[in-house]
């Protein structure tokens, strides 16, 4: 616990990984985390694209997120360098149009490697050095697109439904192990992955600092105190 705020995990000398922290939200929280103290240990298709130089408290690591060996590597090199992980940070995503009458599979298949199963990989990759932390935490970016269809490309709403769901039964069954586990769903974000059907200007959208500063309360949130997922949005709507 943090000593001078006891409803607060100390950041100090805890590791987070974070997927996709060469630019956009991973980027954002990546900054974030770091000026709050934690250890990072950042994957990208191209570290050379990461802004946080590397240092006694953050190493850079290539993650592919189509490749399934990349997780279990990139997670070795982090206990390697640190010793420890307390914190994964699923950020690394992909979309495509994807529709019922004009879809391509090799598309879909794409998302659901990357949204589903490479965040599915990483858990699997941490779990042993979550649970021995007592305290872990898994924070997986997906959508609004994830908790309904409004717009856009069924196949992108597909994988993030599934994403969704791989954080529920993620957060029910590692429970007990004390590992914490959390969704948070923004809506238009103003990255390059911004949809223009959206109707936003882009500094109508939410900010990647936004969801920097969200992630950064969810992981600092004792065991007694957790949230199942959050939902973001810049425009007003009646969610289920």
């Amino acid at each position: 616990m943090n000593q001078t705020n006891p409803g607060r995990l100390d950041p100090k000398g805890r590791v987070i990984m974070i997927s996709g922290a060469g630019r956009g939200i991973g980027a954002a929280i990546a900054a974030r985390l770091r000026q709050d103290g934690y250890h990072l240990s950042l994957g990208a298709r191209t570290p050379d694209d990461i802004v946080q130089p590397v240092g006694d408290d953050c190493m850079h690591h290539p993650f592919d997120a189509l490749d399934p060996e990349s997780p279990r590597i990139w997670a070795a090199a982090t206990v390697e360098k640190f010793g420890r992980i307390d914190g994964l940070i699923n950020n690394a995503g992909v979309a495509a149009a994807f529709g019922f009458e004009d879809g391509d599979e090799a598309d879909l298949d794409r998302m659901l490697e990357v949204n589903v199963k490479a965040p599915y990989r990483l858990i699997r990759a941490a779990l042993p050095q979550l649970r021995a932390a007592g305290s872990g935490r898994i924070i997986t970016i997906t959508s609004l697109a994830g908790m309904r269809f409004k717009r856009g490309s069924p196949g992108y709403a597909i994988s993030k439904f599934a994403a969704m769901g791989l954080s529920s039964a993620a957060r029910s069954l590692l429970w007990d192990d004390g590992i914490r586990v959390t969704a948070v769903a923004p809506g238009p974000v103003n990255t390059d992955m911004m949809p223009l059907a959206s109707g936003l200007a882009r500094e109508d959208a939410t900010q990647p600092e936004t969801i920097a500063d969200v992630v950064a309360m969810v992981l600092g949130m004792p065991n007694n105190a957790s949230v199942a997922a959050v939902p973001i949005n810049a425009m007003f709507e009646p969610l289920p």
